[in-house]
């Protein structure tokens, strides 16, 4: 099973090919390419590449699916006997991404 471990949105995503991904909105429409370099951990099935911190010359490879809003998040403040309450809402925005291929460039010196 190949697989990678990618790093965007200051969060980390295993990905996989054919498999789709939830990730914090990147620019671009639904259909467009997208291409992630920063990969930090990658298994092509047999062998473990580890990078130090990124692998060296891998990336992966997808397509934008759609863009959206997540579930609202409600806050709500109260200060009790004082008449005081306020309620907020927040929808954070992700993009979905289906993992099209996932390449790994020649060994770096930190890979096992």
């Amino acid at each position: 099973m190949t697989y990678a471990i990618i790093r965007t949105g200051g969060k980390q995503y295993r990905a996989e090919a054919g498999k789709t991904i939830r990730i914090p909105r990147l620019a671009g429409d639904a259909g467009s390419k997208v291409t992630f370099d920063d990969v930090i951990l990658g298994s092509d099935g047999s062998k473990r590449h580890v990078g130090t911190p990124a692998l060296k010359g891998a990336h992966v490879t997808g397509e934008i699916v759609k863009q959206g809003l997540g579930e609202k998040i409600v806050v709500f403040k109260q200060k009790r006997r004082k008449n005081y309450a306020k309620k907020q809402g927040h929808r954070q925005a992700f993009t979905e991404i289906r993992i099209k291929d996932i390449a790994f460039g020649k060994k770096s010196g930190g890979e096992k």
